[in-house]
């Protein structure tokens, strides 16, 4: 847990030692009355809370954490990356979702398939509130206090009516029948940020199982370019953080 994050209400409570950010202040890093850790606001600003108390943090029960927070920074700003992912199978999409949030895309849009199963939208998880956690705990990793938007659709035409690329520079990763590499790709139209303007791609990565045909044509009328990442067929999971690694290298984003 490389920063505590609390909402705009908890920020000025005190935190019970049993709560998961509790403990790790506690139990983990040991921290004491007088110690600082680094802290933020969810989707607001980070900096460094200081603890002014802790009560009762050997009992069952009862035990709070008593804090200042100090906002220094707006946070670490998301990048100009929207994904497409079609819906993978559960156990996958919590390492997505947490690998993406850390990497830092701005939005990610989950999609049924025409070869995806559909019993994994089925899945619990973004009712439970896990898949927003497997966010929330990607954005804990990186130090950051803003969270990517997570949206959910039935189709792939649902989606794209949904997602708005307008200006974006469009991808989708297909390792049958791609055009150009994505390294190629990005070389021949480069989507770094020069300052002058706002540059964002937006890539979308099939299920398990692929695109169809049909999907194919429907993403390239819409501007989408075919493109690939090797000979190698990779889980949806690994796609997906390999494809915003790449891009977001190319946009300048990790160069420092």
């Amino acid at each position: 847990m490389n920063i505590c994050l609390f909402t705009q209400d908890e920020i000025n409570k005190p935190l019970s030692v049993h709560d998961r950010r509790g403990e790790h202040i506690v139990k983990i890093l040991h921290k004491k009355t007088g110690d600082t850790f680094s802290a933020g606001i969810i989707g607001g600003m980070a900096g460094t809370a200081t603890i002014t108390g802790i009560t009762g943090e050997t009992s069952s029960g009862g035990g709070t954490v008593s804090f200042s927070f100090k906002p220094e920074t707006d946070g670490k700003p998301l990048y100009p990356l929207t994904l497409i992912i079609g819906f993978p199978r559960p156990i996958q999409l919590k390492r997505l979702l947490r690998d993406v949030a850390g990497l830092g895309v701005c939005a990610v849009h989950l999609t049924g398939t025409e070869l995806g199963e559909k019993s994994y939208m089925q899945s619990s998880l973004v009712e439970r509130g896990a898949a927003y956690q497997m966010l929330l705990d990607g954005t804990v990793q990186a130090a950051g206090t803003h969270v990517p938007e997570l949206f959910l659709h039935r189709t792939l035409p649902e989606c794209m009516d949904a997602v708005h690329a307008d200006g974006a520079v469009k991808i989708v990763l297909d390792n049958v029948r791609a055009s150009c590499a994505l390294t190629g790709f990005l070389s021949a139209h480069p989507v770094k940020d020069t300052g002058h303007s706002g540059v964002s791609v937006t890539a979308a990565i099939g299920s398990e199982r692929g695109w169809t045909d049909n999907e194919r044509a429907m993403l390239e009328a819409a501007g989408y370019t075919r493109c690939s990442m090797g000979q190698r067929v990779l889980r949806t999971e690994t796609a997906a953080a390999v494809a915003a690694a790449v891009i977001l290298a190319a946009m300048g984003k990790l160069d420092n």
